[in-house]
């Protein structure tokens, strides 16, 4: 996969819930300008979807997971897993900081 390293990106965002029936799934957008520099730093090395792995950290709580693009904001979502809001104790239309770590 190239000999890049991992790095280590932080960020704060609004925590924003995915529109539509049912919906229950919690993001965040990680910001363009840092969106551009992780799509362009690690170009050619996405998975399915154009993800890329991550691991997450926000408060004490750290998790692996994947970042998505999104054509329509131009920017990476960051899904917010239902066992890190509780824990961390994090609902819809709230600032958090995020610490994200690209894994290669």
């Amino acid at each position: 996969m190239g000999s890049k390293k991992a790095s280590s990106y932080q960020f704060s965002s609004k925590v924003w819930l995915y529109p539509g029936q049912n919906a229950a799934w919690h993001f965040v957008r990680v910001p363009k300008k840092l969106s551009r520099e992780i799509q362009t730093r690690y170009e050619g090395m996405t998975r399915g979807w154009g993800s890329f792995p991550v691991d997450a950290t926000v408060g004490k709580t750290t998790w692996k997971t994947s970042i998505f693009p999104d054509k329509k904001s131009g920017t990476f979502l960051l899904p917010l897993k239902a066992s890190v809001r509780e824990k961390e104790g994090i609902r819809v239309n709230i600032t958090i900081q995020i610490s994200l770590t690209v894994r290669i």
